[in-house]
């Protein structure tokens, strides 16, 4: 008995799950495993100042639930704990939410928790404690398996998640039976348990017993040992998805674009990773994105020429050139800000001036007087994509700073040969969705800049410039650097 409770404490010391001053919302049903838990936090708050609050969730769906919850109060009465009791309608709640039973009740029994916890004061530190086991982590990994979960759903339920912590998940099932028994602990009997229309409890009957008994003994600890394995791989892959989805995955409101040939160039396992990543920023629910989905992204990608994919929640794929584009809207304009107007607004400059456009960042125009030594220092200006100088004595119309037009030119080298901005955007490969949202600076139908892009050379500064128009973008997704 106290080698069990040694083990526990051990193994919260371990995850660094409680901490003195904490509050602790510790979630009783009555059954073995809750009752335990409470148990054992009691004895653990005697040695560390901490404060525990139980929680039982009656689903309205057991006769015996008023029993359970009765016991359970009283359980908490000769414990000296506060007692909350809170009445959920399991069953509604999963028909509206077309859910099965077994998640509309984990829904509601975490939000209970959350609400209890929000109701407490005076902690500095707050945790919801729950009472899976060693089995349970078994179970889960099983579940998980047959359904062709990846390597995140086979690390299996975890002794941390956010603020939730398991302190009972080192212990098998027979250990806490033999743990209540030896201290004389009545607990209840939940009759859904031995009830075989439930997944869970067909794995539990059936499965990791046969497997105890004619595959491998200690079936449940080895289980365990692997899921820790796996979380640690999970664990660095993860990290490593992170830092290449930072290096290749561009947000766009709300929208993302990335390098198809930078990313595929990437091991498989990592690229897959990164749009599934992806697909998680979009979606609300990661269970309804599929290995399929990801395996048709990946196509997507290898394929020539200009394709679209439709995915969970309206959201499209589009591939153009070498650039993937995932999309929320509708409409499949990825790159228009909310508000359309801001987008299609034509911004009349008079420098100095500052601009600030939606989606692409502030514009700073600032107007300065060209001699000898400020015209030596632009010939050692390196490049800068996001700072360009132009003669404004060449400017012959009002100068705009605005969305692309039909008609649209620019020059491209020093004989004035002149290319249009259309067939300019093509041979640079700018995705089609993307052209008519970029602001361009603009004479007329004489374009100076597209920002990001080439400047026209008419414009350019050379000895014989009077006045020099500075332009600089910053802010938005380049902060006016390369």
């Amino acid at each position: 008995m106290e080698t069990t409770y040694s083990k526990v404490i051990n193994f919260i010391e371990k995850h660094h799950m409680i901490e003195a001053g904490s509050l602790v919302v510790v979630g009783v049903s009555g059954g073995a495993d809750s009752v335990c838990l409470l148990h054992i936090l009691k004895r653990l708050s005697e040695d560390i100042p901490f404060r525990i609050v139980a929680v039982h969730v009656d689903h309205g769906v057991r006769a015996e639930s008023a029993e359970d919850a009765a016991y359970v109060e009283r359980l908490c009465r000769e414990l000296g704990i506060p007692f909350y009791l809170h009445k959920v309608d399991m069953n509604g709640y999963a028909a509206e939410h077309g859910l099965s039973s077994e998640e509309a009740g984990r829904q509601l029994r975490y939000a209970v928790f959350e609400e209890v916890l929000s109701q407490q004061q005076n902690a500095a530190v707050c945790k919801i404690a729950v009472a899976h086991n060693a089995n349970d982590r078994a179970e889960t990994m099983l579940f998980h398996l047959f359904r062709g979960s990846g390597i995140k759903g086979l690390s299996s339920i975890q002794p941390v998640r956010g603020s939730v912590i398991r302190p009972l998940l080192c212990l098998e099932r027979a250990e806490i039976e033999q743990y209540l028994a030896e201290r004389n602990l009545a607990y209840c009997q939940d009759s859904t348990n031995e009830e075989d229309k439930y997944t869970r409890n067909k794995i539990r009957h059936y499965i990791l017993p046969y497997a105890e008994k004619e595959i491998c003994s200690g079936v449940v600890a080895h289980m365990g040992e692997l899921a820790d394995i796996v979380s640690e791989t999970e664990r660095y892959l993860a990290k490593q998805t992170k830092v290449l989805y930072e290096a290749f995955v561009e947000e766009k409101e709300g929208c993302l674009c990335l390098r198809c040939d930078r990313l595929l160039a990437e091991d498989s396992v990592i690229y897959k990773r990164v749009l599934l990543l992806c697909m998680e920023r979009l979606t609300p629910h990661r269970k309804d994105i599929t290995g399929q989905h990801i395996s048709n992204l990946v196509n997507l990608m290898t394929k020539q020429g200009s394709k679209e994919l439709s995915l969970p929640y309206g959201i499209k794929a589009y591939k153009e050139y070498d650039m993937l584009m995932l999309c929320q809207h509708p409409d499949g304009d990825m790159f228009r800000t909310e508000d359309s107007d801001a987008a299609d607004q034509v911004y009349v400059i008079e420098p100095p001036a500052e601009i600030d456009v939606p989606g692409e960042g502030t514009y700073t125009f600032i107007l300065c007087e060209n001699d000898a030594a400020l015209w030596a220092k632009q010939e050692n200006i390196p490049e800068n994509r996001y700072t360009k100088w132009f003669d404004y004595d060449k400017i012959t119309t009002d100068l705009l700073l605005r969305t692309r037009r039909q008609g649209d030119y620019l020059t491209i080298d020093a004989a004035l040969h002149t290319q249009s901005v259309k067939q300019y955007m093509i041979n640079e490969k700018i995705p089609k969705i993307q052209r008519d949202n970029i602001h361009v600076l603009a004479d007329g139908a004489h374009v100076l800049w597209i920002p990001g892009y080439r400047i026209s050379q008419c414009y350019k500064v050379d000895e014989s410039t009077k006045r020099i128009l500075q332009v600089q973008l910053r802010g938005g997704n380049h902060d006016g650097a390369d």
